[in-house]
């Protein structure tokens, strides 16, 4: 269907309804920014969804340049979402227990968008209830994870992957593998490579991961302390039990496996 020539800046984006879906519950001042950045946290969440997808049909594709450009637009996305952490603490304990009450059993960690994320960088184990009731998060933990993708991108470039990784079952949570990361090493040895560069955007983009679970529970201390979240969550103490769990731990282990490069013979008696 064509373009209307009527179409307006409103009414392409919704504005209307858009702009209506904020309802706080209570007279609080600030329960109105609580509702606007979590709303956005949700938009930002379908986005990276939208650019994952892209990113592994791209890795499988062994399209290096594009996979490098999606998975960098991921990290800045990561970057965004950690940085409107920034406005959230402007919020005070007093003023965020001013509206507390009426959150009922709604928690952050009922985001079935997050969890999805979670699935593609490669999480397996939920709770039976969140996969009973989330037919989009059966399916992602069904699927080939990111790091998949990478494996078959970096077969694809050939690299000596071994084949009872890309052949594993993927519903099943990765391991490390000594074999994988003995090509991972090969890919490094040309750190200027393309395959190497795809790499490093995905350490890039595993790092904002854990860059926004660490903000995330500093936003949290300092707002509710130790406290039980709401919902009944374990809050600070179940954030603080995910930190430093890298979604792709080949590409961190190889880190502390690469030997540092021969040095060049001199090329004059006094060099």
């Amino acid at each position: 269907m064509a373009d209307s020539p009527t179409m307006t800046y409103g009414g392409y984006l919704k504005l209307d309804e858009l702009l209506s879906c904020q309802e706080p519950k209570t007279r609080a001042h600030d329960e109105l920014l609580f509702v606007i950045i979590h709303q956005v946290y949700e938009l930002w969440f379908k986005q990276i969804l939208h650019e994952a997808a892209l990113l592994q049909r791209r890795l499988e594709d062994g399209n290096s340049a594009g996979s490098l450009h999606t998975a960098r637009r991921i990290t800045k996305i990561l970057k965004t979402v950690v940085g409107q952490l920034d406005v959230l603490e402007t919020m005070t304990p007093r003023q965020f227990a001013a509206f507390r009450g009426v959150l009922g059993t709604s928690s952050g960690f009922q985001s079935e968008q997050f969890r999805e994320i979670e699935a593609v960088l490669g999480r397996r184990t939920f709770p039976a209830s969140d996969l009973r009731d989330d037919e989009r998060l059966r399916a992602a933990v069904s699927r080939p994870s990111l790091f998949d993708s990478l494996l078959r991108y970096l077969d694809g470039k050939g690299y000596d992957v071994p084949r009872a990784a890309l052949e594993r079952d993927t519903s099943a949570a990765w391991e490390p593998d000594p074999g994988v990361q003995k090509a991972l090493l090969d890919v490094y040895a040309d750190e200027s490579g393309p395959a190497a560069q795809v790499c490093e955007a995905l350490v890039d983009l595993d790092e904002g991961i854990q860059e926004w679970r660490y903000r995330h529970l500093k936003m949290v201390e300092r707002t509710i302390g130790a406290k039980i979240g709401t919902g009944g969550s374990a809050g600070a103490d179940y954030l603080r039990r995910t930190l430093f769990a890298p979604a792709f731990p080949d590409l961190w282990e190889v880190r502390s496996q690469t030997q540092e490069p021969a040095r060049e013979e001199a090329l004059t008696d006094g060099g």
